[in-house]
């Protein structure tokens, strides 16, 4: 099986300047490509409900950090899970374009069910993360800051995957506060 890595992370800001009684917000955004996203297809979701296989549970965390050497964390760090949930209907509300469809996924994202149409739009919300972080311009201080984040994420062997874990650091986007 190949390997599974985290897209470049991307740090998204409204604006470049912020004065000192401003919130702040920075978004995070990055994915999860590779060989687990690949394996999260409708003819594995199958072969997996069929050997009782109906639970993938994805660990995850973003960190924003500033400053150069000694680092401070900034908002809040986010530290939870995504989950996919395998099962079989023939619910008729679901629209139904390959007509013997059977199985499907449910994706929980901070505990809010999303089922989805096609593959890819499954792995797209269980595998795309935009974190917002939001925090007060004065907890950083007047000046230029640069700002990075860390993501992690981490799942358990199953049918059609192994056991993995996955990291990566962002570029630093700097902000200055008057």
């Amino acid at each position: 099986m190949g390997e599974s890595k985290i897209s470049a992370i991307e740090l998204v800001r409204s604006e470049d300047e912020y004065s000192s009684e401003d919130k702040i917000e920075i978004n995070v955004q990055f994915s999860i490509q590779g060989s687990l996203r690949d394996a999260f297809n409708e003819v594995n979701w199958t072969r997996a409900y069929n050997v009782n296989d109906v639970s993938f549970k994805m660990k995850y965390g973003v960190k924003l950090t500033s400053g150069g050497f000694r680092k401070k964390e900034l908002g809040r760090t986010i530290d939870t899970y995504r989950k996919a949930s395998i099962f079989w209907t023939r619910n008729p509300k679901l629209v139904n374009p390959m007509k013997d469809k059977r199985i499907w996924v449910q994706v929980a994202k901070n505990f809010e069910p999303f089922i989805r149409l096609t593959e890819e739009e499954v792995r797209e919300e269980l595998f795309d993360f935009n974190e917002k972080f939001v925090f007060n311009a004065l907890d950083l201080g007047k000046g230029k800051h640069r700002l990075s984040a860390e993501a992690f994420a981490s799942w358990q062997k199953h049918d059609y995957t192994e056991l993995g874990s996955v990291k990566n650091n962002s570029g630093e986007i700097e902000i200055t506060i008057n």
